[in-house]
């Protein structure tokens, strides 16, 4: 198996956990697994282009920078990523604040329809791009 193809299934695996965590009330960790599924993508469409790189903000940047300015993909997955992390933050860290149970499925959605579009761009079909 390939790094993309692995980056990829870590990506799939942490969608199900996400979907499992909500589906038994554990929204903050939903949030967390989503946020990592659609990190693990980035990470695979990076790795396409034979970057890596040991930090989220700089695999983040890289992301808008590579696939988002030039419109490989769709803008949007650049700025859910981003709005990922800040839900992943307070899922993660939050004493107080709290992720809800529709902001945990909503980050299922971004990162099941990330995981297409980037499987769909990887396989030749050039993803979602507008």
């Amino acid at each position: 198996m390939s790094e993309i193809e692995a980056l990829l299934k870590r990506a799939g695996d942490s969608l199900a956990a996400a979907r499992t965590l909500l589906r038994e009330g554990f929204p903050d960790y939903a949030a967390s697994r989503a946020y990592y599924a659609m990190f693990y993508v980035a990470e695979a469409l990076l790795a396409h282009l034979g970057q890596s790189y040991s930090s989220h903000a700089a695999v983040i940047a890289a992301l808008g920078r590579e696939y988002a300015k030039t419109s490989r993909l769709h803008p949007k997955f650049h700025r859910w990523l981003i709005s990922a992390q800040d839900f992943r933050n307070v899922g993660d860290y939050g004493v107080e604040a709290h992720v809800s149970d529709e902001q945990a499925r909503m980050l299922c959605g971004w990162a099941e329809e990330f995981l297409g579009a980037a499987g769909a761009y990887l396989s030749g079909g050039g993803g979602d791009e507008q």
